[in-house]
């Protein structure tokens, strides 16, 4: 491997301009005095300043109240408009008692929260659209919000046309014939506009674009799943979390498109971790996730996480990942670093958390990035914060809700946003009514709400005009700072602008991979994805070049796209890359997944299984990723068995084998514990267990093989039911023995 060097470029690439190491030293030597914790605390409701002197926060912070009750009922999810106008998600049917009674009625609302005195508090409330079933996504544009309901993929446009604060006009803008099924907290969140100009929500494979008059849909083969929450950083990078699987940050090593990929160690050692400073009793996973002092002892409710981008808070805030945590009753900060190219990260406190409460209803929900610079959280202030389908009778958490009269604590919520004592958040901003010529100036702006809002309003507006005006900003090689600019990110938002309104050209991407930024030069190869997908061969060269120098996320981008060019000297630079890079995780696993390009035969089975859903598609073909690593050396690479050198065969064809589609319980028992003994009349040896591998690992190789067969595919809790029927065997199987099972 050749000797790269790894050096400030990169911190620039990620955005960390903003990092100060003398100021993050003294900050976090200023974190606040752990209380002793409280283990027990009563379940009261208190008023928002009441709640408010309960919170825990580092030194010369403070929270401030934007809204609370009657103003916001249940709130779960908050959005702006360009004038600063805020919306306001109510699940007003959530859980309003033990059994979650009543939960499918169509009665929650979508408020409208408006600042009229400039203050940051909340003065006028208006329900702007009523009678929902449980709205979970919303995205303000130009002049209308769209809004997806639990239970439905369909996207609703709302407008209001004569400004009372209330939506009149309503229009289905995307339309999906299937229902969204299963619990109400296992469905898809999000409706990020994207650096890329692309939408994205989390369970959802699909993602969209909104222009003037259309709605254009694309689907990910390999998307990131998520939960409730999803955020992105300068580069588009998303994040996100999940409740069900107790994770509470992933999907951010590369961006979305290039696919799902997680590689051990993006957490430093511990940080699943919690540290909340009161006793948390109503926990899911009852005692074993309790610490001595009744302290939650592993993230379990992570929802709503946010990248703050904003500009009125320290300056060493800047791209740190906020990760509510509901059930702790606290907020987790997030150092984001780069080592060697792979993104990990760290809790900067020991044992600490940035925010914590011993308000037993403060139910952080959500954390937002907000227009005047300060750091949002939604505060859905409730007892219960599960569920119906995990407070049923007979679960470890309905005691402890009985118990405490959680069950009772109903009707509320709080809006507070996270400001500094030493400066000053932004006023409201108005930007909807300008011209897309006077939204351009945002694009620089050091707050991203306004780069990424100005950029949606000057696509949205579809107006030319400013074409010229782009492409001179683009150009332009200027780096960091002109007064309170940042001409680099002003540069990416004028690229992604450009390429929004389609009058993005190739030549000036040329251009830019001559950037002085290493950033901008990052951004530029990705924007050629689509002329090499197209089959355009003129940046190769460039691209080469770019393979040679020193920047690790470089080298990792062009490793990612040129997965888009079926061109041999594509195929070359990769070859090239992994050779010099072998030892590097996370470029060598991008090489290896864009070299499957050259790959016919994954490219038949894509286009065999292209009618299969968007899940059973990623167990099938991380099978197949399974199978060419390990078991095409004894069954080949048509599974009908690899030959010896005397023409006979190493291990019997998998093709029709009735052992492959037959019992899916037979077929897992047999990768479990192995197989010994003849098999149809020959003897082929021993087939090894393979238990030490994961329930999902078994799961994705015996689908890939299966649905070769035409079979059904096998689930992970198909293995791990067949793991526990059999997990006092050690011997391996025969087929006698095998048969005998299947007749009990």
């Amino acid at each position: 491997m050749k000797n790269r060097i790894f050096g400030i470029g990169l911190a620039i690439t990620l955005g960390f301009t903003f990092f100060c190491c003398q100021k993050e030293k003294e900050y976090v030597d200023k974190i606040y005095e752990k209380p002793e914790i409280v283990p027990e605390a009563p379940s009261t409701f208190m008023s928002p300043e009441e709640s408010m002197k309960t919170f825990y926060l580092p030194e010369g912070f403070k929270v401030e109240l934007v809204a609370s009750e009657p103003m916001v009922d249940e709130p779960v999810a908050i959005a702006w408009d360009g004038d600063g106008r805020m919306y306001v998600a109510e699940m007003n049917t959530y859980m309003q008692d033990v059994d979650g009674s009543g939960t499918k009625r169509s009665i929650s609302k979508i408020k409208l929260l408006e600042d009229l005195d400039g203050d940051g508090k909340m003065d006028k409330s208006t329900v702007f659209v009523d009678s929902l079933m449980l709205p979970r996504m919303i995205l303000p544009l130009e002049n209308e919000l769209i809004v997806n309901e639990t239970f439905s993929y369909d996207l609703w446009s709302y407008k209001d046309t004569d400004g009372d604060g209330v939506a009149d006009e309503k229009k289905r803008v995307y339309y999906n014939e299937n229902k969204r099924g299963g619990n109400l907290e296992h469905q898809q969140s999000g409706l990020l506009w994207n650096l890329d100009n692309w939408v994205y929500t989390t369970y959802n494979p699909a993602r969209f674009r909104f222009k003037k008059n259309e709605v254009v849909v694309d689907t990910l083969e390999n998307m990131t799943k998520g939960q409730w929450g999803l955020t992105q950083d300068d580069m588009g990078i998303m994040y996100y979390s999940t409740a069900g699987a107790e994770n509470p940050a992933y999907g951010f090593q590369q961006h979305a498109v290039y696919g799902a990929y997680d590689p051990p160690g993006r957490l430093e050692k511990g940080f699943m971790e919690p540290w909340p400073v009161v006793g948390t009793p109503d926990v899911q996973g009852g005692p074993k996730r309790l610490r001595e002092d009744n302290t939650l002892n592993y993230f379990t409710g992570v929802a709503g996480q946010e990248i703050y981008r904003g500009h009125k808070l320290p300056k060493f805030m800047y791209g740190d990942l906020f990760i509510p945590e509901p059930v702790g009753r606290l907020i987790r900060r997030a150092k984001v670093k780069n080592e060697n190219g792979k993104r990990v990260l760290y809790n900067p406190y020991e044992k600490t958390e940035f925010m914590a409460s011993t308000d037993l209803n403060f139910r952080p929900v959500q954390a937002k990035t907000g227009p005047d610079g300060a750091l949002y959280i939604v505060d859905m202030y409730r007892g219960i914060i599960q569920e119906s389908n995990w407070t049923r009778e007979g679960s470890k958490i309905r005691p402890v809700i009985v118990r405490k009269g959680l069950d009772k604590n109903i009707g509320k919520g709080r809006i507070y946003r996270i400001v500094h004592e030493d400066i000053t958040p932004d006023k409201r901003p108005n930007l909807l009514g300008k011209s897309a010529s006077e939204l351009i100036e945002f694009l620089g702006h050091p707050n991203g709400w306004y780069r990424n809002t100005a950029q949606k309003l000057i696509i949205l507006k579809e107006d030319m005009s400013v074409v010229s005006e782009l492409k001179e900003i683009a150009l332009d090689n200027t780096s960091f700072f002109s007064g309170d600019k940042d001409l680099v990110l002003q540069r990416i938002h004028a690229l992604y602008t450009l390429e929004g309104l389609d009058a993005l050209d190739k030549e000036l991407i040329a251009e830019k991979l001559n950037d002085e930024d290493s950033r901008v030069k990052v951004i530029a190869i990705r924007l050629a994805d689509r002329f090499l997908k197209e089959g355009d061969t003129s940046f190769l060269p460039k691209l080469k070049e770019l393979a040679g120098c020193d920047d690790i996320e470089i080298i990792n981008q062009i490793a990612l796209s040129l997965r888009n060019s079926k061109d041999e000297k594509a195929t070359e630079i990769l070859n090239a890359i992994g050779s010099d890079f072998s030892e590097n995780e996370i470029i060598a696993h991008s090489v290896k997944e864009s070299l499957k390009k050259d790959d016919s035969k994954l490219a038949k089975l894509k286009e065999q299984f292209a009618s299969k859903t968007m899940g059973q598609r990623q167990t099938i073909f991380k099978g197949y990723d399974i199978y060419n690593e390990l078991c095409i050396t004894c069954h080949g690479a048509d599974m009908e068995g690899a030959k010896n050198e005397d023409g006979s065969y190493i291990a019997p064809t998998l093709i029709g084998s009735p052992r492959v589609t037959g019992s899916k319980s037979t077929l897992t028992k047999i990768l479990l514990n192995g197989l010994i003994g003849p098999i149809d009349g020959k003897d082929y040896g021993i087939m090894l267990p393979l238990k030490s591998n994961g329930d999902q690992w078994i799961a994705d190789v015996l689908s890939y093989v299966r649905a070769v067969n035409e079979a059904s595919l096998v689930s992970r809790k198909d293995v791990r039911i067949t793991r526990s029927e059999t997990k006092e065997r050690e011997d391996y199987w025969t087929l006698d023995a095998l048969e005998k099972e299947e007749k009990k």
